[in-house]
């Protein structure tokens, strides 16, 4: 499985994870794919792919906008898997990460799994399915090879962690603050203290995101974390840039996200 894959080569390396986060279909479906070429020239490790949705609730106002622009250039679920299929013709090895609401899975009907599967996908997070209640997605995503990736919070007990361990696979993505995405103020000692905690709890990869938005503070989670996650700050460098330069203007920034975990590992 190319995220197990991925986390192995990383960690024989001594390296952090990058996983850049953007919305497929922002702000169209032809620009989609050169973005995520973008993310790779950047230095991604893996990339999650927003599955835009008209009420992203646990997403912040750029994120929010960023789904507003793609459903309204017509981006569809389908057409998100459609995005992975000609991606994966060009990027064998890349693993990619679906990141969504249940309604749109919902909506697809029983085929999503075979479907992900065939086009190319590795693993999927849906932010509004707790362990609890999605035994049966869980097992369709296992039984077609792909990973079902949880969400545990600063506020997550013992309880929730070894659950989201039972059910969960590929890596764990701890959201670091209470808020939304894109917000501020992150307690890096407290996540410095919580990250050892849960490794323990879940035996797998720990990924940190929300509210990470430039180089040092990413170097600070990746001082702690087997991965950094960073979605809103490259969201507002697309919407910022003329088109034409969007895909540079984000290779430019993510090389330096990059640089900067990649140096605080090797002082380690």
């Amino acid at each position: 499985m190319r995220i197990q894959k991925t986390f192995e080569r990383l960690k024989t390396e001594g390296r952090c994870a990058l996983i850049p986060f953007i919305t497929a279909g922002d702000p169209d479906a032809e620009l989609t794919l050169p973005l995520m070429r973008a993310l790779v020239a950047g230095g991604a490790d893996i990339i999650e792919l927003g599955v835009p949705f008209s009420d992203p609730m646990a997403d912040g106002p750029t994120i929010q906008r960023a789904c507003e622009r793609a459903l309204k250039a017509g981006m569809s679920l389908r057409g998100v898997l459609d995005i992975v299929k000609s991606f994966r013709a060009e990027f064998a090895d890349t693993p990619v990460v679906l990141m969504g609401y249940a309604n749109p899975v919902e909506a697809y009907g029983s085929a999503f799994a075979q479907d992900a599967k065939t086009a190319g996908v590795d693993g999927v997070l849906i932010v509004d399915y707790p362990p609890e209640e999605c035994g049966e997605f869980t097992k369709m995503m296992r039984a077609a090879g792909m990973d079902p990736i949880f969400l545990l919070a600063p506020t997550s007990s013992e309880e929730r962690c070894r659950e989201v361990a039972a059910s969960g696979s590929g890596y764990i993505y701890y959201v670091s603050l209470k808020g939304v995405t894109g917000a501020g103020h992150l307690d890096f000692d407290e996540v410095g203290r919580r990250i050892p905690e849960i490794r323990q709890i879940v035996g797998m990869p720990v990924g940190v995101g929300f509210g990470i938005r430039d180089a040092a503070s990413a170097a600070r989670i990746a001082a702690v974390a087997e991965a950094v996650v960073i979605g809103s700050r490259i969201i507002e460098e697309i919407e910022n840039s003329p088109r034409a330069e969007a895909p540079g203007r984000v290779t430019a920034f993510l090389r330096t996200i990059r640089t900067a975990i990649d140096t605080v590992r090797e002082r380690k």
